[in-house]
């Protein structure tokens, strides 16, 4: 599991190991599609970019989460992993989260296959009007994820929910039981807990934000955190992520699963804040 920012060495290692996943490229090993579930696959990946807009991200974190996905979509290395897949492209949808009723598609699925689709995608997500909402529900966000991989209209080798946000949930389903529910359906939930601010009464952050993700909200084959900690590396941790998902690496040692039996942070945290706070 990956605690610190990612670095420039972390795309040095999956530099490296694209290099030795070439062999798995179509036109390297055309015997290896020969199976019955790569016959009906259509894409590498799935990939849901779930992207939080409660009032504890200020403007300025919200505009820089942004631009940090369009660029890490259409940075050098994002597609060369692109290249590196079995059919050389994934379907990708983008939207954001707040409340256990907040979620709206940005960008629709769309198919990216290079850098005319990548730029595309890229484009939308900026093109789109920045906003925020109450209350922050993880469990809304990755229940709302699950359900978008029936409207995808392809067929992934996997199925996964990246979901970023600086909070703990304290709105809706308890964040465990939807994780399971998620993960149930064969989906990996990897996190990008957001960690640039000291933790605030005001808006009812969270000490240790990183193994609160860690052991309540990811879970999956080779499930993975990057934290973000400092607004210099905001762009190089997505970028980093995004990478490491194309490219099925994990920056680590894969979390496994029943890490969660025993959290190091309850994982209700957030609705008792809440209910501390509010008194609901």
């Amino acid at each position: 599991m990956l605690r610190r920012p990612a670095s420039t060495a972390i795309l040095a290692v999956v530099a490296a190991a694209l290099l030795t996943a070439s062999a798995m490229r179509p036109d390297a090993a055309p015997a290896a599609r020969g199976g019955a579930h790569q016959q009906t696959t259509t894409v590498d990946v799935e990939l849901v970019l779930a992207v939080d807009i409660s009032y504890s991200m200020d403007p300025e974190e919200l505009a820089l989460q942004r631009e940090g996905y369009a660029k890490a979509l259409t940075s050098p290395e994002f597609l060369n992993a692109l290249r590196q897949g079995i059919h050389g492209k994934v379907a990708v949808t983008y939207f954001e989260w707040a409340g256990s009723s907040e979620q709206r598609v940005i960008v629709p699925w769309r198919i990216v296959d290079g850098p005319e689709g990548a730029g595309s995608v890229a484009n939308e997500i900026l093109a789109s009007p920045i906003r925020r909402a109450a209350r922050t529900s993880i469990s809304g966000a990755l229940l709302f994820g699950a359900a978008l991989f029936e409207t995808s209209g392809q067929r992934g080798i996997r199925r996964v929910i990246d979901v970023s946000g600086d909070g703990a949930n304290n709105s809706g389903q308890i964040v465990t039981a939807a994780r399971d529910e998620v993960l149930s359906r064969g989906i990996t939930i990897n996190g990008l807990p957001i960690m640039l601010k000291r933790p605030s009464y005001a808006t009812m952050d969270i000490e240790l934000l990183d193994e609160y993700y860690e052991d309540c909200v990811i879970g999956g084959p080779s499930a993975f955190v990057v934290p973000v900690k400092d607004r210099d590396k905001f762009v190089e941790a997505i970028r980093t992520k995004l990478v490491l998902e194309i490219a099925a690496l994990t920056p680590g040692s894969p979390v496994i699963k029943a890490a969660a039996a025993n959290p190091r942070v309850p994982c209700t945290i957030g609705e008792r804040i809440w209910q501390e706070r509010w008194g609901n």
